[in-house]
């Protein structure tokens, strides 16, 4: 799986956090719109706060169910108050999101860090393989007219993610 391009992450240090954080707070809702059970499963584990830390993005993201709210912050280690986070490149979090990956076998072979309660962090997991999750079909609803554009460019972005076609981006 390829990494997330420097070249895109870079001037992400220059966008003014709250810009960022408004973006990803818009697909946040859409995601709990489209699966508005997410995080039912979650069950004794809803209330804790999970970070899902990029490793080729400067920022990190911490996700709490029981609002449910994310918030991202400028990556400077781990978010202090967090009960469980995962580490590892951006595109693998996000196909491990859609569960297109096996977080197993990551985890097994380093490409995944997972730190803190690990009971909580599998309750998390569980959740999400159960919905079915499709970034380019859910989020490129917000495209209204343009949706279906967006959603194709959205599966080939995914398709080169997940293929490893790095050369491609540059």
């Amino acid at each position: 799986m390829m990494q997330f391009p420097q070249t895109l992450a870079a001037p992400l240090n220059l966008v003014p956090l709250a810009a960022i954080e408004r973006a990803v707070t818009l697909l946040f809702q859409r995601m709990m719109k489209e699966h508005p059970g997410l995080f039912d499963r979650l069950g004794e584990h809803k209330e804790k706060r999970f970070a899902f830390l990029p490793v080729d993005v400067p920022l990190c993201f911490v996700v709490e169910p029981a609002r449910p709210a994310i918030r991202v912050m400028r990556r400077s280690g781990s978010p202090a108050g967090v009960d469980a986070s995962v580490e590892g490149p951006l595109f693998t979090l996000l196909a491990l999101l859609e569960g297109r990956c096996d977080a197993d076998a990551l985890f097994f072979s380093r490409d995944l860090s997972v730190t803190g309660d690990m009971e909580a962090m599998l309750a998390m997991r569980n959740a999400l393989d159960d919905c079915d999750i499709d970034l380019p079909r859910d989020l490129s609803t917000l495209a209204g007219p343009l949706a279906p554009l967006f959603g194709r460019i959205g599966e080939g972005i995914r398709r080169r993610a997940l293929s490893g076609e790095a050369s491609t981006w540059n």
